[in-house]
Formats: structure tokens, sequence, C-alpha cells
């Protein structure tokens, strides 16, 4: 079984699958006389696919048996999906180009203050929190038209959460 070891997430390493969704590094500028900053244009939210709209929605999400068993993974043809985590706790992302290719898989640990936004069409494994109790902020797309497509994996792949690898 292929043994997958998570890499910390960073605009780079993430670029080919969507949006990393964090303040670090983001286009801001002062705004509320001055008492708030706003991080600006941080996703690229693609929802209007087929008349979709958005939606926003929360998850809590509890922590999976380890090692973590890849056996499925699913993707969303009409429209992004972003996750954004309520607290600061460490959370997980994998995702791949051909789920018929383990070779194509990656694995991500993302900060609390990090989140992310899957490109339309993009394959990822549902969530994966780093504890149980851990909330998200969700913002997808509801409407018409067949929005998930899921795939059972061939072989299953082991999520090691336990060690990073850069």
């Amino acid at each position: 079984m292929i043994t997958l070891k998570p890499k910390p997430l960073t605009r780079a390493s993430f670029a080919a699958y969507g949006n990393v969704v964090e303040m670090d590094g983001a286009n801001h500028f002062t705004i509320n006389q001055g008492f708030a900053e706003r991080f600006h244009d941080l996703a690229n939210i693609d929802v209007a696919n087929e008349g979709g709209t958005s939606c926003v929605s929360l998850f809590e999400g509890r922590m999976r048996p380890t090692p973590i068993t890849i056996a499925m993974m699913e993707r969303h043809p009409l429209g992004s999906q972003l996750f954004y985590p309520l607290q600061d706790r460490s959370w997980f992302i994998v995702v791949c180009r051909d789920p018929s290719d383990a070779t194509s898989f990656e694995a991500f640990r993302a900060t609390g203050s990090q989140g992310i936004n899957y490109a339309r069409g993009v394959w990822h494994h549902p969530l994966l929190a780093g504890e149980d109790g851990s909330r998200f902020i969700i913002v997808d797309r509801k409407g018409e038209g067949k929005n998930l497509n899921e795939i059972e994996l061939e072989a299953p792949l082991q999520l090691s959460i336990g060690a990073v690898s850069n």
C-alpha cells in the first residue's frame, strides 16, 4: 500500500488544484475608518456553471482512524469548493490529477489559518479534520445539475499524519 506523507500547504504547491486562502502575503487594505484590514480576493469562487449560485455552509469534522485510509475520491465538475477552518487546528488535504494513477496523489497539511479552494473538477478526498469537533466554513455551488462525481480506488492509499515531508 502506498503511504502519502503530507507536505506543508503553500500557494505554489497547491496552485495546480486551486487557491490557498490565507492572510499571509495576500492583497490587503484598511477599511472601516481604519478599524479593519480587508484581505481581498483570496479565492476564485466558480459556481455559476449551468445556473448555479453560491452556498455557504458550516461543517463539523471528526478525526478519522489513523493511519487514514484513502479509498475514494470526489470532484465537483460544476463549481469550486472552498474550506476554511474556524479554529487554529491543523487539517489535511489529499488531491490527485488522476485517481487511477497512484503517483498523481499529493497530500498537504494546512494550518488553522489556511483554507483552500478546490478548482472546479479537481479530484480530492472529503474533509480530513485533524481533531474531533473541527469546524469549517464552506463556500460552494448549489443548483441544478450533477455536481458530484465519486470514485472508489482500486488500490487504497494511506495518509500518514505523523510526519510532514518537505
